[in-house]
């Protein structure tokens, strides 16, 4: 049984990993050595590059990062150079072993649901080819409560990095909502915080730099079992949310400071001003909003997300490289029907985005509804003659979408081309 027990708990003595993640462990005196660490030496000593350094490309530079951004995200440029420059000087960091110097260039967006911050970071990551992971503030908390354990945050980015331990080192998280981490509970109580400041708290160590011990297979940590040890002292941490309010905590600052003029005199018309405030916002605005000091200290990059309006949402429909309109005239393509949105629809479905006040994120929703039931019949309506459908704008009075179906010169009747309303 102890031997049984000796054989579970062995690990590379290199990469760290356990005796299940990987196919083989080779046995020295007093070491072991896996099979993947065993090839990348191979590589190494074969004068190649060594596969988990070229994901860190010191040669990019700012503005090509930005360039790589606008492929996919319209607008937001003021966040796209302020990432572009905070992401290359922290792996100007990390490869120039300047740590001691350059402090770590953690990033705060702010910006309303659907703006874009989660795709921004998710396409940096993407860009620099290094691990990425997602999560949800709102599902975290300490370790000891029900909820998600901020340290399965670094579990996630592991699992993404193929349990390369010195990649995941490597790679970027990203957390959203953190600003429903600072709103501070009504009553207060003598138990333990752990909807707010506890989860901070334990953030600001993820964030800071520390050696994390994750269990392998996720979930919680328990006395006796395996663990991987992780730095996270260059996994670079950016940080999303609305901050609905904080534009009421910059107001009072500004006006108590004897502002009458410029942005002070904006901040009298909200519905003109909700993106000028973020611009001026202070690390004080953040502590009266219920984020501790130490937390917000860590995060040296602050910038806003603009609202996004109809121009920029119909621009988001069909610009990018894997916009929602291409993604599905590719769909229909398969089934050799060609699918078409007039720019009337378009400017539709991107009011309706806007009505329902969900940004960028809604413009699926409204086009997945759309489409879903000529999609259940699409490959039967395809061999049946179907080559195109368009959709238009409402007419007549009708609030709905208008699907026009067009069948092929060899199929069509007198009734071939029909029209639809959704």
């Amino acid at each position: 049984m102890n031997d049984k027990k000796k054989q579970d708990k062995l690990e590379c003595s290199f990469c760290g990993k356990s005796r299940e993640l990987v196919t083989s462990l080779i046995a020295g005196e007093k070491s072991f050595i896996c099979n993947e660490c065993i090839d990348l030496c191979v590589q190494v000593l074969a004068g190649e590059e060594d596969p988990r350094e070229h994901s860190f490309d010191n040669a990019t530079t700012p503005s090509q990062i930005k360039e790589y951004l606008d492929r996919f995200i319209v607008s937001q440029d003021s966040a796209k150079i302020a990432l572009s420059v905070a992401v290359r000087n922290h792996y100007k960091r990390v490869h120039q072993k300047k740590k001691n110097i350059i402090k770590k260039s953690n990033v705060l967006l702010i910006g309303p649901t659907g703006s874009g911050k989660t795709l921004l970071a998710q396409k940096l990551a993407e860009n620099l080819n290094v691990p990425f992971a997602v999560a949800d503030a709102t599902t975290l908390t300490e370790s000891g409560y029900v909820g998600d354990d901020v340290e399965n945050v670094i579990h996630r980015l592991l699992q993404n990095a193929n349990y390369d331990i010195r990649l995941a080192e490597r790679g970027i998280i990203y957390i959203d909502e953190i600003d429903k981490k600072g709103r501070k509970s009504e009553g207060s109580s003598i138990t333990r915080d752990v909807s707010g400041e506890g989860v901070q708290q334990a953030l600001l160590k993820l964030i800071e730099g520390s050696e994390i011990r994750v269990p392998p297979q996720g979930g919680r940590k328990h006395p006796g079992k395996e663990t991987i040890l992780i730095n996270t002292k260059d996994i670079l941490f950016i940080l999303g949310g609305a901050f609905i309010g904080l534009e009421e905590s910059v107001n009072k600052r500004i006006q108590g400071n004897g502002s009458t003029m410029g942005f002070g005199a904006k901040l009298q018309n909200k519905e003109k001003s909700t993106d000028d405030w973020l611009r001026n916002v202070e690390p004080e605005d953040f502590v009266k909003y219920g984020m501790i000091p130490e937390f917000i200290g860590r995060i040296p990059v602050i910038t806003a997300l603009k609202s996004l309006d109809v121009n920029d949402l119909v621009r988001i429909l069909s610009e990018p490289e894997d916009s929602i309109i291409k993604e599905f005239i590719e769909i229909f393509d398969m089934d050799h029907v060609e699918l078409e949105f007039t720019k009337e629809a378009q400017y539709w479905i991107a009011q309706e985005a806007v009505n329902k006040k969900t940004g960028a994120r809604g413009l699926r929703n409204i086009i997945e509804d759309l489409l879903r039931e000529v999609q259940f019949t699409l490959p039967e309506q395809a061999l049946d003659g179907l080559t195109k459908v368009i959709v238009q704008a409402p007419r007549d009075g009708n609030d709905k979408l208008v699907l026009l179906y067009r069948q092929s010169p060899k199929r069509k009747n007198s009734n071939a081309t029909k029209q639809q309303e959704s």
